[in-house]
């Protein structure tokens, strides 16, 4: 004999378990060359910009573990307040590419996420104070 509230709490664990989190459509992006083009040394990233610009905004509230399965690990990552977090990826080929891979203020893409692991901000942008 099964007891009700446990049968309905497992079924709700169940469910919860099953539900994964949505890749972004990016229709013309190819996300396997981003992921293959480690730091944009190979200049296949350059050539993703205008369908990742084109629909840039179906980034925005996506989650953390989406973006990743869809860009890859990023080029480098900081770890902000509050449980926030930039991912940042070149998208061209520059310093960043020499032996020892030193950081280089070559344009990449900003992805921010917020407290909750959502999509915040997604920008070009290019570190400040670096040689």
């Amino acid at each position: 004999m099964f007891q009700r509230p446990a049968f309905v709490f497992s079924c709700a664990l169940l469910l919860l378990g099953s539900c994964g989190h949505s890749q972004p459509s990016l229709p013309g992006f190819d996300g396997a060359a981003w992921r293959r083009d480690v730091r944009g040394c190979a200049g296949l990233r350059q050539a993703q910009l205008p369908a990742l610009d084109q629909h840039r905004e179906a980034l925005y509230n996506v989650h953390v573990d989406a973006v990743a399965r869809l860009l890859g690990r990023p080029d480098e990552e900081e770890l902000q307040e509050q449980t926030q977090r930039v991912y940042y990826y070149y998208v061209a080929p520059g310093p960043q590419c020499a032996p020892g891979r030193p950081a280089a203020a070559t344009r990449r893409l900003s992805v921010r996420f917020g407290s909750l692991g959502t999509v915040t901000e997604v920008l070009y942008t290019t570190p400040a104070g670096r040689p």
